[in-house]
Formats: structure tokens, C-alpha cells, sequence
């Protein structure tokens, strides 16, 4: 699970936002292409990836320095019961 921190939603424009609240389809989009199937630890995730939603997220980098797209890692590869999660400084959109 890639999950966009607090902050990382005050760059996305209040527009942006209220569209996706009315819009379903959109956001289950957005927020399906911050899932990756599977665990993947820090030594398995750089690379390209398929999301839930279908497009594929690039990671790169290494360490403190790993980029999901253009959204920078803050913290990464907590483990929970059913997900390692990935928190990263930005929202990524989809590529259409």
C-alpha cells in the first residue's frame, strides 16, 4: 500500500478534491492505483509495478531516497497484517 500522508493532500487543489468526492468511479481509480498486489519488502519494490487499478507505478531509488512516481518516500516498509505500507509526500494520480 502506497498511502499519501496528511500533508500530501493540502497540494492537491480543493477542486480536485471535491470532484473526486462526487465522483465514485474516479476515486476508487485514484485510490486503487496506490495498491500494489502483494508484499513487497524494500529490497522487492523498486521497479515497475501493476496497481489494483491496472496502470503501473515506477519506484526508484533506494533508502530515504525512493521515489512511487514522483511522490517521495517519508516512510516505508511497515509491515501490518495484510499490507507493507509505503508512505509517500504526495497523492499520485493515475495515468490515463
Amino acid at each position: 500500500v502506497i498511502a499519501p500522508v496528511d500533508d500530501a493532500f493540502a497540494d492537491v487543489p480543493k477542486d480536485d478534491l471535491d470532484a473526486l468526492a462526487k465522483d465514485s468511479d474516479q476515486l476508487t481509480k485514484v485510490l486503487t492505483y496506490h495498491v500494489i498486489p502483494g508484499q513487497l519488502s524494500p529490497d522487492e519494490i523498486a521497479g515497475e509495478h501493476e496497481t489494483v487499478e491496472g496502470s503501473k507505478v515506477k519506484i526508484s531509488g533506494e533508502g530515504e531516497d525512493m521515489k512511487f512516481d514522483d511522490a517521495g518516500l517519508v516512510c516505508g516498509g511497515v509491515k501490518t497484517a495484510n499490507a507493507t505500507v509505503y508512505m509517500v509526500d504526495a497523492v499520485m494520480m493515475p495515468k490515463d
